[in-house]
């Protein structure tokens, strides 16, 4: 097969394609019942997106989802947006577009294949099994014609797969490199083996932390599945839009989101509440693959020392051992994460630019910035609170 024999067509919506044509690319291994790797490119979750009204018109995110046929059947899919900002992305690219239109360019609109407001790594070119060479490229080719027949000044594929990045790299798209905080499963029978492997100092720094919390006066739960009940989110949405006002001026995700959770997304959900005399006084929500628990949310109604990283931190590491998943991917930013276990680990993203000679200085800058980068996650792993070679030293 050749790849100009491909059909590449775009979608508005997801209403225009059959949950399982989607889902056979997004996630295969799924078919049988299995939980899906990425919980974010599923059918069930995009379409959480756009029912509830957290993308499409209004929001800055309006769908283009690329499809990719071959003879008539569907081989490759991509979650694709137009943007009017560079708002829920978490991979900056504001000030290219200041500098863009000072040289008296139109940055936006632009076209981001990504997961709305997810800073999560994940497949962003989705292919059925059997295509993984030819689908994802003609869905790069796709989306880089789209953007040059329409003067758009660029196309970003944000916290792609490495294996991605490389392709993207090998087809002409700059690669970027930067990096979040993970915490690793090293096989740990529970909690007390992860604080076995770390240094003295800093296992009794989190047994106090986690003694703090718990002492805060109530009880923390975790829900999921036919456990979560409309009452959790009526809280969670208090939470929520606490901590969107103060991040990010608006929540990006609407009220309607969380029923739609309820209804369709309860069984890829973990979520963490406090309940103090009868009340919900905090909560964390994290999202579950098959190989890593995503967190993803945080909110509270009332301080108490400690309580953050219990429910979002501690508790996540909990869940990630019991359900024997290999990593926690904590979301965006946070260098506090380090002290609690949490390693810095690269996320990749390619990039499209129209104008050359903007693709010339942007691409310099990539290169410095992957180099800084690398220094960067070598440094902070260094200062890790992972035990040390020499002998530890005594309690």
């Amino acid at each position: 097969m050749h790849e100009h024999d491909i059909e590449i067509t775009i979608l508005p919506s997801l209403r225009d394609i059959d949950a399982s044509d989607w889902d056979a690319c997004a996630c295969p291994e799924a078919a049988g019942g299995a939980r899906p790797v990425d919980p974010f490119t599923t059918y069930r979750f995009l379409r959480a997106l756009e029912d509830s009204g957290s993308v499409g018109p209004g929001t800055g995110w309006q769908p283009q989802y690329l499809t990719a046929r071959a003879e008539g059947q569907l081989i490759a899919v991509a979650p694709m947006y137009a943007k009017s900002h560079s708002q829920g992305e978490y991979i900056f690219d504001h000030n290219w577009a200041h500098a863009y239109e000072r040289a008296g360019g139109r940055y936006y609109p632009k076209l981001q294949m990504a997961v709305p407001h997810t800073p999560a790594t994940g497949r962003r070119l989705l292919a059925r099994p059997g295509f993984e060479e030819t689908g994802p490229a003609a869905l790069i080719q796709g989306a880089v014609q789209l953007a040059d027949n329409n003067n758009l000044s660029s196309l970003h594929l944000t916290f792609c797969t490495q294996a991605e990045a490389a392709r993207g790299a090998e087809m002409g798209l700059m690669q970027r490199k930067t990096q979040q905080f993970h915490w690793l499963n090293d096989g740990y029978a529970d909690f007390d083996g992860f604080l076995a492997s770390l240094s003295s100092r800093k296992r009794k720094n989190i047994r106090k932390e986690r003694q703090k919390a718990q002492a805060f006066g109530g009880t923390i739960h975790t829900f999921t599945g036919d456990d979560l009940q409309p009452e959790h989110w009526d809280a969670f949405w208090r939470f929520y839009q606490d901590t969107g006002a103060r991040k990010w001026g608006t929540p990006y995700l609407t009220r309607p989101f969380f029923d739609i959770a309820q209804d369709q997304l309860r069984d890829d959900i973990a979520l963490v509440l406090a309940e103090r005399d009868g009340c919900w006084v905090a909560g964390a929500l994290n999202f579950i693959g098959a190989e890593a628990l995503y967190g993803r949310y945080w909110g509270c109604t009332e301080h108490h020392p400690c309580l953050h990283f219990e429910l979002c931190y501690y508790r996540a590491i909990d869940i990630a051992i019991a359900q024997g998943l290999l990593r926690v991917e904590a979301g965006a930013q946070g260098e506090h994460k380090l002290a609690r276990g949490y390693l810095p680990r690269p996320t990749w993203s390619l990039h499209w630019v129209n104008d050359a000679g903007f693709a010339d200085a942007i691409g310099a800058y990539l290169k410095a910035e992957r180099d800084a980068v690398d220094e960067e996650i070598s440094v902070l792993t260094e200062y890790g609170p992972f035990k040390r070679a020499e002998v530890e030293e005594q309690e």
